[in-house]
């Protein structure tokens, strides 16, 4: 009697268990959700913070007034870029060396990562070992300028788009994404007469969306921000990139120069014009990043699963 009457307490206790375990799930839930709600905010303040600055009146900035809101609302600097000719010049000189950048980054750091990727490949140690050694020691920055300025393509974009085409990080997880792949994808299309460079575009491309659209992200993103680079090997206002013209802004507004393009400022927009530089350069990219957000966590996460 006593083995019969404890097996109707069997499902009640398992029944029991499992309305435990559905509660600490939610409260793991709520939790999470308020840490990772905490986590965004404190993120978006600083941002939150610098559009305000941009809006603000430079007297309440430097007397530290300014928070989360405008004060003082001011939008001349914003009218004064905007109304200078010579920035949009840069500003397109900056999507032109962005995309063209990334164009070029992509596919040689594809090609690249992809002929890593194959194991059998004879000599593929030292193309490892050459990409590595390029990854912790580099030329220096007076050799570098020195093969530049001897190559003849100073004022030219290929100054800003060749000495930074392969990035060895992005090429390590593309290369492991590759690896990641179905060995057997690539042996039915070699059965079916289909040669390497068509493998490649036909069935190995379709099948990385993930990890290329967070490659372009990245460089996208690397080559938009970049500015010291057009900094040394151009010398004529009209080539440089948005960000060297905002950045000549604010050594013209922080030291009162007669510099070009801040000229017209003066002192009185130091601090306000830093925040607009900020929000100038990260608009675009925050605008981009939302179509790709997607694919951004999953490419990583492909392209780390195997070393």
């Amino acid at each position: 009697m006593v083995t019969v009457a404890a097996r109707p307490r069997a499902p009640q206790a398992r029944r029991r268990r499992g309305v435990q375990a559905t509660r600490g799930y939610r409260v793991f839930q709520v939790v999470n959700g308020v840490i990772l709600a905490g986590v965004l905010v404190l993120t978006l303040l600083p941002f939150v913070n610098i559009i305000s600055r941009s809006f603000s009146s430079e007297k309440y900035i430097d007397a530290g007034r300014v928070s989360f809101w405008p004060r003082g609302f001011n939008i001349t600097t914003y009218r004064k870029v905007m109304s200078d000719p010579l920035f949009w010049i840069n500003y397109k000189n900056t999507v032109i060396y962005t995309v063209g950048a990334t164009l070029v980054a992509m596919v040689l750091t594809t090609c690249y990562a992809y002929v890593l990727s194959k194991k059998h490949l004879r000599g593929r140690g030292v193309l490892i070992g050459i990409a590595l050694f390029t990854m912790f020691f580099t030329g220096g920055l007076i050799p570098n300028y020195v093969l530049v300025n001897s190559l003849g393509l100073r004022n030219t974009i290929w100054a800003i788009v060749l000495p930074n085409a392969i990035n060895v990080f992005y090429l390590l997880v593309m290369k492991a994404f590759f690896e990641s792949l179905p060995l057997e994808l690539e042996e039915a299309a070699a059965v079916d007469g289909s040669n390497t460079y068509r493998t490649l575009l036909w069935i190995v491309l379709p099948l990385s969306k993930a990890v290329l659209a967070t490659m372009v992200l990245f460089y996208a993103v690397l080559f938009w921000n970049s500015w010291f680079t057009a900094f040394l090997y151009m010398d004529r206002q009209e080539l440089f990139p948005a960000t060297v013209y905002l950045r000549n802004m604010i050594v013209g507004a922080t030291t009162g120069s007669d510099n070009a393009s801040s000229s017209d400022f003066g002192l009185q927009v130091g601090a306000n014009i830093r925040a607009v530089t900020v929000v100038l350069t990260a608009l675009p990219i925050m605008l981009v990043y939302p179509f790709i957000q997607r694919y951004f966590v999953s490419g990583v996460m492909l392209g780390a699963v195997k070393g």
